[in-house]
């Protein structure tokens, strides 16, 4: 398995995976799918931002996950955080490829000169819970019932993790 920056030939792949995301999981809060022109506008303004878009490829099974991360929230005071999400095909869960990412996307926020990455995780997926905390992340806060779908109200967990030991931002 590698892990290198998305390009365009991997976008067919990437809506693949955020679809089957969409329709079976809680992993997005998003209940309408979307085309490849939508993902590839989502590549581009990422790429755009500065921010990468990474994919877990293998020869024999093509893209098996994709990760990124982004802002947190669009105000200036928040420019040292961002906020991830990892998608990882339903037939390659659990072989290690969310902790490859994640150490991979932690990385590269650590290289880009972040502060802290933020997690929100709807709070019944334990086994993504297990994986923040075992990659350093620290519970921060829960909200109950902010979200809906299939019928159930949701609630999400928060969780962070300092990149740095900067104790004064940049001004």
């Amino acid at each position: 398995m590698d892990i290198r920056d998305a390009d365009e030939g991997d976008i067919p792949a990437i809506t693949g995976i955020y679809n089957h995301a969409v329709r079976h999981t809680t992993a997005t809060w998003n209940e309408t799918e979307v085309d490849a022109a939508n993902r590839a506008a989502w590549l581009h303004d990422r790429r755009r931002a500065g921010y990468p878009v990474l994919v877990a490829v293998s020869p024999e099974r093509g893209v098996m996950g994709y990760a990124s991360f982004g802002d947190w929230r669009a105000w200036d005071g928040y420019r040292h955080t961002v906020e991830h999400s990892v998608y990882i095909r339903a037939d390659c869960h659990g072989q290690g490829l969310g902790a490859a990412m994640m150490t991979a996307l932690i990385r590269r926020a650590r290289d880009s000169g972040k502060h802290v990455m933020v997690a929100a995780i709807e709070s019944g997926n334990a086994r993504s819970i297990r994986l923040h905390e075992k990659l350093g992340f620290v519970h921060c806060g829960r909200m109950n019932e902010v979200g809906t779908k299939f019928g159930k109200w949701l609630d999400l967990t928060f969780m962070q993790l300092r990149l740095d030991d900067r104790s004064q931002p940049d001004p």
